[in-house]
């Protein structure tokens, strides 16, 4: 599983037999059923469009995606979430976390050693009670589509939206904030055990978050820009439909961003109208 998380980190678009050539190229040999069975454990699947990419729990609404053609101007305009898998010595454990897209700023994070909806809504709970942002986005789970996370939003009067079927753009901010911290934290340690594990992103979300600066900031911090304190002028974010538009105005780790992601598309033959995130 450790090897299956740091390959899906680096080529989030391969599937299961992708995977299998993959791994099989560093010298280990393994089974294309283990794999399938492996990545719905650790919450990962390929990110490239094909039908049914992800269901919902039966009777789940689904919202919209109300991003398309946004400009992204001010701190709590856009909040965004996701899942993902942290590895251990022995096991592991499913991490979420609430991040501000014009900031970068984590609101809030937990970790939990099950994929159930609990620890998806203590942790919006916990970031309502900081801040509201105009509009909540994240993708079909079941966690985000749960009733009881929609009515949470709904009665704090938030815009609800969630990304389309094999749309990998859609939720760039968050996938981008996995490799950040799997590559700077996960990948460097060695968790103990669960408690060893929440100690450790407890540490790096304060660093990430205080004193990490970010190329796409100006070189702020995300905590910085996010409260306004001794903040520059920060460019604003417009999402649109993709054109394969690159600028030289593009700050580089947006740049890397959308080059990372066009790669899948490349990789997978596929043509289609994908989202990106623009400078402007």
């Amino acid at each position: 599983m450790r090897l299956l998380d740091e390959q899906y980190t680096r080529t989030p678009f391969y599937g299961s037999r992708r995977m299998v050539i993959a791994l099989g190229e560093q010298g280990w040999k393994v089974n294309r059923k283990r794999v399938q069975r492996l990545m719905p454990q650790m919450g990962i699947e390929a990110i490239y469009p094909k039908p049914r990419l992800s269901d919902p729990a039966p009777g789940h609404r689904i919202y919209p995606y109300r991003l398309r053609g946004m400009v992204i101007t001010r701190p709590n305009q856009v909040w965004s979430t996701d899942i993902t898998y942290i590895r251990m010595r022995n096991g592991f454990v499913y991490l979420v976390a609430i991040l501000d897209w014009f900031s970068r700023y984590v609101v809030d994070w937990e970790v939990s050693i099950t994929l159930d909806t609990s620890f998806c809504l203590s942790t919006l709970d916990r970031a309502l009670e900081k801040a509201k942002p105009e509009i909540f986005n994240s993708d079909q789970g079941s966690q985000f589509t749960s009733a009881e996370f929609t009515r949470r939003l709904e009665d704090a009067r938030v815009l609800i939206s969630m990304d389309g079927r094999g749309r990998a753009l859609d939720n760039i901010f968050t996938e981008r904030l996995w490799r950040t911290v799997k590559y700077e934290e996960v990948y460097l340690k060695d968790y103990t055990g669960v408690l060893d594990a929440i100690g450790n992103l407890k540490a790096y979300f304060r660093f990430y978050n205080r004193q990490r600066p970010h190329q796409a900031l100006n070189y702020q911090t995300p905590e910085a820009v996010y409260f306004g304190v001794n903040a520059t002028k920060t460019a604003m974010l417009r999402i649109g439909l993709a054109a394969d538009r690159r600028s030289s105005e593009n700050p580089g780790g947006l740049c890397r961003d959308i080059q990372f992601m066009q790669a899948f598309r490349v990789v997978t033959d596929q043509c289609f109208a994908a989202t990106f995130v623009q400078i402007v």
